[in-house]
């Protein structure tokens, strides 16, 4: 079943909003302390805390209004709820600070495992969406396994030796804007194997 259409605008918010928020709630509350059923939580685990809801809240808006979720969309409220539920549970930050590494590293080994058996799992995800040749999916699979497995190594180099707040925004915005950018690079460098539409003959 194909999504409604939904304004793009509106879309971008429903997906980015609660990580924005998050990133807000953290900048206003990090130096606080906030005491829970006689246990203190710090401003970061509180406001990962806040995203869960946040996030299933946009997740339900988003599918009622296209009728549809994305493999991706589920993955990530799934490991959003896991996460910070382990953060919350034993009450230490560096669980949801790892959810980062595991998911990049998680799809890294994904798109390695098709490419061992000669296969494009990137293709099976995202076929439809993008006109490439066969070969291209597999350059381009490639290339992405290679990325998410050094962001799942910058991550890990990031949350063990810097700060939470360099973290935070790494995390809400370095981190998907390198992907962006590597993405929108390796479409262009593909153009080559774009799969041209036939041209209509004209009508006399």
């Amino acid at each position: 079943m194909s999504a409604r259409p939904v304004n793009p605008i509106l879309k971008q918010a429903l997906e980015l909003g609660p990580t924005i928020l998050f990133f807000v709630l953290y900048l206003r509350i990090k130096e606080r302390s906030f005491e829970i059923g006689g246990v203190e939580y710090s401003g970061f685990i509180v406001a990962t805390l806040v995203l869960v809801p946040l996030l299933l809240a946009a997740m339900a808006v988003l599918w009622w209004l296209t009728g549809k979720l994305s493999r991706m969309q589920v993955f990530t409220a799934v490991t959003v709820i896991l996460f910070g539920g382990l953060t919350a549970w034993f009450n230490d930050e560096s669980f949801f600070k790892m959810k980062t590494t595991i998911v990049y590293g998680i799809f890294a080994g994904l798109l390695g495992a098709g490419l061992l058996w000669g296969r494009s799992t990137l293709e099976w995800v995202m076929g439809e969406l993008l006109p490439l040749t066969h070969e291209g999916w597999i350059i381009l699979t490639r290339r992405l396994a290679l990325m998410f497995a050094g962001l799942a190594v910058a991550n890990e180099v990031v949350w063990r030796t810097q700060s939470t707040e360099l973290w935070v925004t790494l995390e809400t915005f370095a981190f998907p804007a390198a992907l962006m950018v590597f993405l929108w690079v390796q479409i262009m460098a593909l153009e080559r194997h774009m799969i041209q539409e036939p041209e209509k003959a004209e009508r006399p």
